[in-house]
């Protein structure tokens, strides 16, 4: 399987990136960046871009994909209507039209939000992002993540939500194991993200427990 992965310096990416270069099922990773994602391995090939909105998808790399891990995003926080509508709505479908031109039966995996749909701003656009891709890969699946677990040395570029992260590791543990199906480890969304290009699921929408039972097969 070839895959593509945006976002692979981000905390989510660097998930899907571990377990891609471990999983022998995985012939090849293209990983879309603005910067180098930091790793060396024989199946991976790197396409750095200071511009992400640079949609062009000419070079030999993009060709021949299986699936998509889209795991690019921002917070909300601080943000119009309009900035995060682009950094968001308009960056992911972009990416998405380029590629459904070239091949439109990869699978197409996209990290979304649990309360995705909902009356916040990002909600909403979140909605749109996700039922625009919906309509354009017959095998799209939106991500619903909502806590997740570091268990491999996954950081956020951050420094916010490093520092979140460094006071709160410990109860998330905590709440893992009195709840365990409410936060999924980086490990189960790589390996989830993965089932999904290779088998696939009745579902396209998923949630917590739906990535937690993935990712444990």
């Amino acid at each position: 399987m070839k895959v593509i992965l945006f976002g692979g310096t981000g905390m989510v990416g660097q998930a899907v990136l571990r377990e891609c270069l471990l999983d022998p099922g995985v012939e090849s990773v293209v990983a879309v960046a603005r910067r180098t994602t930091g790793r060396s391995d024989p199946k991976l090939r790197e396409v750095v871009r200071q511009d992400l909105f640079d949609f062009s998808v000419r070079g030999d790399e993009f060709r021949s994909l299986d699936a998509c891990f889209f795991c690019l995003g921002v917070s909300s926080a601080g943000m119009s209507d309009a900035e995060y509508t682009r950094l968001t709505y308009d960056l992911t479908l972009g990416w998405a039209r380029a590629l459904a031109a070239m091949n439109s039966a990869m699978t197409f995996t996209y990290v979304s939000g649990v309360g995705t749909g909902g009356r916040a701003m990002w909600a909403r656009v979140k909605k749109r992002v996700e039922d625009e891709l919906l309509a354009l890969f017959p095998n799209a699946y939106m991500i619903r993540l909502g806590a997740l677990r570091p268990i491999h040395g996954e950081t956020s570029p951050t420094r916010w939500t490093r520092l979140a992260y460094r006071v709160f590791a410990p109860l998330l543990a905590l709440i893992q194991a009195v709840a365990p199906k409410a936060i999924v480890t980086t490990e189960e969304l790589g390996r989830a993200m993965i089932h999904l290009a290779r088998e696939g699921a009745p579902r396209h929408v998923l949630d917590p427990p739906d990535l937690r039972a993935l990712g444990a097969r």
